[in-house]
């Protein structure tokens, strides 16, 4: 059969729409719409921790003499610490509750709570006590005395108060809450013949994670400074925080492992502990770790923990410097 002239025209026309329409399907499908690139904002860097700062901070606090709940010490470390918080433009608040010693003594409670870029939603939390306990009762001299609370109280307000200043200069995206509780070391001692009373401790932040400063507070994860100024300190991984947020120690740990500080920051394991992170854990539902100085030999605190060698001479700054750049670098490194 012998096509017309005509009709081999059509057919060779039909033929080309068809190649046409296959190549242009083909060449899509090799050469997928790029899609927008996400450009993130550059990281600022990381400050440099001034451990002078957090020096004069902790004599300060000491000056005023021992911060126990109900003394003119008290109140005008509280005024001193609001007021500085302010100055580096947190917006700050204090929380008034009346609690109940153990011993039968009520007291109005301050938590200093001090807040960086509030209305965003994306937060931390770091803490602090910066109360002292009214007795040295682990000393063996005048165990009936108050003491300065240089490192017990004094050293983790400092860490943050100097972290405070540096927020105020770096204008970091970032949400972050410092909260200072009040009244953590008013509890009852365990002895020979009873055990320590566990939640006679820590009332601030008992009171606090029962009763947020703003209601259904959230924060990613929380850190804890507790006696973080001594010489020689050394910081293995607190039983608490490993039970309850084993994922912040590690990334931590990890921060402080890469920038040389492994030797004090060290991979051992101690037991569980009462401090404030275990009601924010427990009762406000944050994941929160404790950064505390332990002596894993002697499966104890530092030996002027509730005694009156816990004033200036323990401080190093070395210390203050080493946990203070420590949290300033988690905070710009993470995304």
């Amino acid at each position: 059969m012998v096509l017309s002239g005509r009709l081999q025209n059509r057919i060779i026309a039909a033929l080309g729409v068809i190649v046409f329409v296959f190549a242009s399907c083909n060449n899509e499908t090799q050469q997928p719409k790029e899609l927008p690139k996400v450009v993130e904002a550059p990281r600022l860097p990381t400050p440099d921790f001034n451990a002078d700062s957090a020096y004069a901070c902790i004599k300060a606090q000491v000056d005023f003499g021992p911060r126990i709940p109900g003394t003119k010490a008290h109140a005008k470390c509280a005024d001193y610490l609001v007021a500085k918080l302010k100055s580096y433009g947190l917006q700050v608040t204090v929380q008034n509750g009346t609690v109940k010693t153990y011993d039968g003594k009520q007291f109005v409670l301050k938590n200093i709570i001090a807040e960086y870029k509030p209305d965003l939603s994306n937060r931390t939390l770091l803490t602090a006590h910066w109360d002292t306990r009214p007795w040295a009762d682990l000393d063996s001299i005048k165990k009936d005395k108050p003491f300065d609370g240089a490192n017990d109280g004094g050293s983790g307000v400092a860490v943050l108060v100097e972290l405070a200043r540096q927020l105020g200069i770096s204008k970091i995206e970032k949400g972050i809450d410092i909260i200072l509780f009040d009244i953590e070391d008013y509890g009852q001692q365990s002895s020979r013949t009873e055990p320590q009373q566990e939640d006679t401790w820590c009332l601030g932040s008992q009171y606090w994670a029962r009763n947020p400063h703003k209601p259904g507070y959230f924060a990613n994860y929380g850190i804890l400074l507790d006696m973080v100024g001594g010489k020689n300190a050394v910081f293995p991984k607190e039983g608490t925080s490993v039970a309850y947020a084993s994922g912040i120690v590690d990334k931590v740990w990890g921060v402080a492992a890469q920038m040389g500080y492994g030797k004090f920051f060290t991979n051992d394991i101690t037991g569980e502990t009462t401090d404030d992170h275990l009601y924010i854990n427990t009762l406000a539902n944050l994941k929160c770790i404790d950064i505390v100085h332990y002596e894993v030999a002697k499966r104890n605190y530092p030996y002027f923990h509730h005694a009156h060698s816990d004033n200036m001479d323990v401080i190093d700054k070395n210390t203050l410097k080493m946990v203070g750049q420590l949290l300033l670098e988690v905070l710009f490194t993470e995304k």
